[in-house]
């Protein structure tokens, strides 16, 4: 099941980025940042009283600063209709109803999506009067915060949650492998989908998704099951006739929660943007097993034989944090290597679900120490008592030490490398924890 979506609209200045800042800081766990994933981010994974869920500023989609506000305004707010479960729109109390607060208020109340009305910049009581002119809006009672100090943010949040669609049973198999397409609008991933789902594939059915109007599709490939994901643009025009761009991290993430594997697609003409790096970086930290496919490699300009090692290099230089992700050269249009993706999919499929024996890990763990001891850190030496594997998907390892704050990540990223030099794990991102000798039983 995905998490559900929050989009925050709202007009310049309202403090719609102070407030997802807010959320991430003080309310809510957040994805811990991993060293090289962008951090320009528009997004972050949140949880409030046991509801996951993943918030998008829209303010962070970087629509044209040269377009007229409202203009801009009924973009977010298209944004975030056709892609949230629930729209938050921030409103300003002191500068009070605005004429682009209405136009938008008038398109929210068109939509079939739950909208939480917050007026912002309520910093005390005294101030609560400033919603009332807000009531005009149509979009139920306004809740009055203060985003700078997070007043009022826990009933914000109550009320966000409350709104979220009730969830449903996933229509995947247990043994089916899941597949996601993403990436920017025309890197050919409707080509790369029509591609895979050839003659030659047996294709099972259609079954509309668990969220919105996705359709998922079931097929068998030499006796392996698979289900395709659309990504929310893949078999359907957008009804968003201009920053189709601008959201397609918002229609990548649903299809990325609900996947094992996700096919991140590049534009082999255009190269690494940054779109393609909030993309994937979001897959990476997600813990779904990934894939690098570069498409329309047909038309890459100048090509030679070394042309394949030059851009994978620029792909391990601007995407370092998807180091472990095995990368093909296709053509949709051609079906140059086309037939190797399931292959592909199914292999790292494997390698997120590897488990090592215990007994194993920590024969891995004297070999590396002996090799390259840790080093000391203010007079002191890290120990590691011992390693195991506590989950799949991504594998998932936790390290037992006499002190946890001794481990640099520098080490930790050393100890990560020798697992995949011994036992592969391509494809898959591997969660290490580091843990104090006695915290076992927590394990």
């Amino acid at each position: 099941m995905s998490k559900p979506i929050v989009a925050i609209v709202g007009r310049p200045n309202v403090g719609k980025s102070t407030l997802f800042n807010q959320i991430g800081k003080q309310r809510v766990s957040i994805v811990d940042d991993m060293p090289g994933v962008t951090r320009d981010r528009i997004y972050l994974d949140a949880e409030w009283l046991g509801h996951a869920f993943t918030m998008i500023d829209t303010g962070g989609i970087e629509l044209d600063e040269s377009d007229h506000i409202l203009k801009s305004m009924r973009q977010q707010a298209q944004i975030a209709m056709e892609e949230a479960d629930v729209i938050l729109f921030v409103v300003d109390g002191r500068a009070g109803l605005t004429t682009a607060d209405e136009e938008v208020g008038h398109l929210l109340r068109s939509t079939k999506k739950p909208v939480v009305l917050a007026v912002n910049k309520v910093d005390s009581p005294e101030r609560e009067m400033d919603m009332y002119e807000f009531y005009s809006l149509g979009l139920g009672d306004p809740i009055g915060i203060s985003a700078s100090n997070a007043r009022n943010l826990g009933d914000l949040l109550d009320a966000v949650v409350a709104a979220f669609p009730e969830e449903t049973g996933d229509d995947k198999e247990p043994d089916e492998i899941s597949i996601a397409v993403i990436g920017r609008p025309n890197v050919g991933k409707s080509s790369i989908v029509n591609a895979i789902l050839g003659e030659q594939r047996v294709i099972v059915s259609d079954v509309p998704g668990t969220t919105r109007d996705a359709i998922d599709t079931h097929f068998i490939e030499d006796g392996t099951k698979f289900m395709l994901i659309d990504t929310a643009g893949m078999r359907r025009r957008g009804k968003i006739d201009e920053p189709v761009e601008r959201y397609s991290v918002m229609r990548s993430l649903r299809a990325i929660d609900r996947a094992d594997v996700v096919l991140m697609m590049i534009n082999a003409a255009e190269g690494i943007t940054e779109q393609d790096k909030k993309i994937a970086g979001y897959a990476h930290e997600s813990g779904r097993g990934v894939v690098i496919v570069v498409n329309k490699w047909d038309i890459f300009p100048e090509k030679d034989d070394k042309s394949t090692l030059r851009f994978t290099d620029e792909l391990r230089d601007k995407l370092g944090f998807l180091q472990y992700a095995p990368v093909l050269y296709t053509s949709a249009l051609t079906g140059q290597r086309v037939h190797r993706v399931t292959e592909l999919v199914k292999y790292v499929a494997e390698q997120q679900s590897m488990r090592i024996k215990t007994s194993v890990l920590n024969e891995l763990i004297r070999d590396a120490v002996s090799v390259n001891p840790p080093p000391m850190h203010r007079g002191r030496q890290l120990k590691i008592l011992f390693m195991t594997q506590a989950d799949v998907k991504p594998p998932r390892f936790i390290l037992f030490v006499n002190d946890p704050e001794l481990m640099h990540f520098s080490y930790l990223r050393f100890i990560e490398n020798r697992l995949r030099e011994q036992f592969g794990f391509e494809g898959t991102p591997l969660v290490l924890i580091v843990r104090k000798r006695g915290e076992e039983e927590e394990a």
